[in-house]
């Protein structure tokens, strides 16, 4: 049988171009190598803050920053690790970080299943406020929200100094009040992806306005709500202006204020900050390698459905 009887009728056999080598189209050559340069540029800080905190001070004393290095150690983690106090700062970061995370999840979900879900008339106006919300600057409101955190008051058992200013209670406040819209728009969009059959079904079945947002909604959200979880994480633990702001006791305030007490008036050793911040960026990395697999599946599964 030759070869013209295995092809299918009304189909030309395409001749095979032996020692033809396939060439790759130029857009994604580009895109590959567009991703590896900013992946480059992406790990180039941190790699350089690495090298830094290896580094003994009077090495890059005597040699500068970028040289070649004559001696490393690990002593800058040791001695950052306990001169700045770090366990008691992580603490307080715990403090005011899981706190926030959980009210911020809780009050989100809340809100965009009834915005999504139930019949309310200005649901458009609130998802609109909610979203505008993320588009005011913190600088913008300094100046006021120290005033008003000077006069709110609160019980000495949530508050040593007995108000907003200089507690823990109002650095989780401000928190969950400048994450919460965000967080809102995204849920509200997942949550309309879910199918309308579904919640029909469950009324059939006579299932209450909150076995539906429990039992229903908020396993189906599992997915974004870890992803929710782990940007929030990121973004509370790591912020350093309400807390430098609104917090006058240094030992109030998280890790990200532990950096500034390295810090000398006149003489600052980079080595030993550089070794600090490696070593407060630990429970962040720990937390996206923990949820890694969800955080993924929410921004995919965000992204498909709908």
């Amino acid at each position: 049988m030759t070869t013209e009887a295995l092809t299918a009728p009304g189909k030309a056999a395409t001749p095979s171009a032996p020692g033809r080598k396939r060439t790759r189209p130029w857009g994604q050559v580009a895109s590959q190598a567009f991703l590896i340069t900013a992946s480059v540029l992406w790990l180039l800080p941190i790699a350089f803050a690495l090298y830094v905190a290896v580094r003994p001070y009077s090495d890059t004393r005597k040699y500068g920053y970028v040289s070649l290095p004559h001696h490393l150690t690990l002593k800058n983690f040791s001695d950052a690790w306990t001169q700045s106090d770090m366990l008691h700062f992580f603490w307080n970061s715990v403090l005011i970080t899981v706190p926030a995370v959980i009210i911020v999840l809780a009050l989100a979900s809340g809100v965009a299943f009834v915005l999504t879900r139930v019949d309310v008339k200005f649901n458009v106006a609130l998802l609109i406020l909610f979203t505008a919300g993320n588009l005011l600057p913190q600088q913008v409101i300094i100046t006021p929200l120290y005033r008003l955190y000077l006069k709110i008051t609160l019980p000495h058992f949530v508050s040593d100094s007995g108000l907003m200013y200089n507690s823990i209670f109002g650095l989780i406040a401000i928190n969950v009040a400048f994450q919460l819209g965000f967080c809102v728009f995204v849920l509200s969009n997942y949550m309309k992806s879910v199918p309308e059959e579904m919640y029909e079904a469950a009324l059939v079945d006579g299932a209450s306005l909150w076995t539906r947002f429990w039992r229903l909604t908020i396993p189906l959200c599992r997915p974004a709500l870890a992803a929710l979880a782990t940007l929030l994480t990121t973004w509370i633990y790591n912020d350093f202006f309400w807390a430098i702001t609104l917090m006058s006791s240094g030992d109030k305030r998280p890790v990200t204020s532990a950096l500034a007490n390295l810090q000398g008036q006149f003489v600052s050793n980079q080595n030993l900050i550089a070794a600090a911040a490696m070593i407060a960026a630990v429970p962040t990395l720990v937390v996206y390698i923990l949820l890694q697999k969800q955080f993924i599946a929410g921004l995919s599964l965000g992204a498909s459905k709908g």
